[in-house]
């Protein structure tokens, strides 16, 4: 019998500390660990101006993604995604990659107050200046009001609710 890998995604406001959990996740299982604002970064460093411009070159790298994903679960090799699993559409995305290589997930919910989502961007913008223009309390709150928290009522989702510490 083939042993698939298990996926592991994340769901949380911005600046809930999903990169920070998912990059220690990777080390501690030793898993293969895919960032999307790195792919972006890499791909696309100077077309990201604003949330319209995440949205749509975020959906140009899904599809490669997706099959280097897919090759990697059905190798056996665990991988931790850190692309947003923030709404019920991108979490079935992940749920039905799962479905199509026979694999298991887990979303990781960090359930974060408001205020500490805020408090870490305004620390993430003087350690990342780079990142200043992007991460802003306007940019917090359009992207919130998208935010769709996960439910036991989504078909097929394996919920993992993260214990972060504020």
């Amino acid at each position: 019998m083939e042993t698939k890998g298990t996926l592991n995604c994340f769901c949380g406001k911005m600046g809930a500390g999903k990169t920070t959990l998912s990059k220690s996740l990777a080390r501690t299982q030793g898993a293969v660990y895919l960032s999307e604002d790195e792919w972006l970064a890499a791909h696309y460093p100077t077309q990201i101006e604003s949330f319209e411009d995440y949205i749509f070159h975020s959906n140009l790298i899904k599809p490669f993604a997706r099959e280097h994903v897919i090759n990697l679960l059905s190798l056996g090799i665990n991988v931790v995604m850190d692309f947003p699993a923030n709404t019920v559409r991108q979490r079935a995305w992940f749920i039905a990659l799962c479905e199509e290589v026979g694999c298991n997930h887990q979303i990781h919910y960090l359930d974060v107050t408001d205020e500490t989502c805020l408090a870490q961007i305004a620390k993430r913008r003087v350690e990342q200046p780079e990142r200043a223009h992007f991460d802003t309390e306007a940019v917090f709150h359009h992207v919130t009001q998208y935010f769709e928290a996960p439910t036991n009522e989504e078909l097929g989702i394996n919920i993992v609710y993260a214990n972060v510490k504020a």
